[in-house]
């Protein structure tokens, strides 16, 4: 497996804005995902628990889906939400905070980018750390494995180029599908009543702070293979997600203000502010594509 990532930022951003037909896969289907952001890449429990452990508790954000025929459900808010029981289930993921980027040789536009992405040099900020995803790590293996297009190949059909260099899967491309997520990928939400509105502000991309530690607690407190619940341990990762106050969150709430402000004035991107937007508040920097 190879693949050319220079200028690219394919799997990182929302780029469904600069394509002429724009696939939407996440929000179609049998199990369609509730909320609107593209390519959000589910996260294991150890990644999880390793994100707040490093003080990113705010970096992360759920993910709740629309039932299939035959699924368990519940309604809250309105919205029927797969479940397992009555508990609807979910993963975590990464906050996609609007960036001004320039991929594929392009203008710059916002853009809904991955939370350590570089929206300058277009690398991730963590690559090669302890806290790189596993799923970061092993993409487009895992799509390689089961014979499924991967989003190198989307981009080459929306924009050209070569970006899949190579498309042998891994040897060790482990692919956790069915009951083998519980627990590990996918996680129960033990009590609905809970999202009460919650869900309403997830479709709305309006989580709160507290909204998104709820379910950063439950994913670091599961069990591999249950829905089981470990209290103590939801409690302690709960409140460390919700008391984060990381560059990354910072900078969220900076970059929309940007967005907003630049839609109203007609400024155009920037992506030259991740200096002094990221990189001022503790971002760790990339080597750009010279050294790579």
């Amino acid at each position: 497996m190879e693949v050319n990532c220079e200028g690219c930022a394919g799997c990182c951003i929302d780029w469904r804005p600069l394509a002429d037909a724009p696939g939407d896969r996440e929000h179609r289907g049998a199990r369609p995902a509730l909320d609107d952001t593209y390519n959000l890449v589910p996260l294991t429990r150890e990644d999880v628990r390793a994100f707040v452990g490093a003080g990113y508790g705010d970096a992360l954000t759920p993910r709740l889906w629309t039932p299939a025929p035959g699924d368990d459900r519940v309604t809250v808010d309105g919205h029927e939400l797969a479940a397992i029981g009555d508990r609807p289930v979910f993963f975590v993921g990464l906050r996609k905070p609007p960036k001004p980027v320039a991929p594929f040789d392009g203008d710059a536009r916002w853009l809904p980018s991955c939370a350590f992405l570089d929206p300058e040099t277009l690398q991730c900020r963590i690559h090669e750390t302890d806290l790189y995803p596993t799923e970061c790590g092993d993409y487009p293996g895992h799509n390689l494995a089961l014979d499924a297009e991967t989003e190198c190949e989307r981009v080459e059909d929306a924009f050209g180029g070569e970006r899949l260099v190579g498309g042998e899967p891994p040897a060790d491309a482990g692919v956790l599908l069915g009951p083998q997520a519980l627990g590990e990928k996918v996680f129960c939400y033990p009590d609905p009543d809970e999202l009460t509105g919650a869900v309403e502000r997830l479709r709305a991309g309006e989580l709160t702070r507290a909204e998104r530690a709820r379910f950063v607690g439950v994913a670091a407190a599961s069990a591999p293979g249950t829905a089981a619940i470990a209290p103590e341990k939801r409690e302690t990762y709960e409140e460390r997600a919700a008391g984060a106050d990381s560059w990354v969150g910072q900078a969220a709430a900076e970059w929309a203000n940007r967005r907003e402000e630049g839609e109203a004035g007609g400024d155009d991107a920037e992506p030259g502010l991740a200096g002094a937007i990221e990189g001022a508040r503790g971002a760790p920097p990339t080597p750009g594509w010279d050294d790579v």
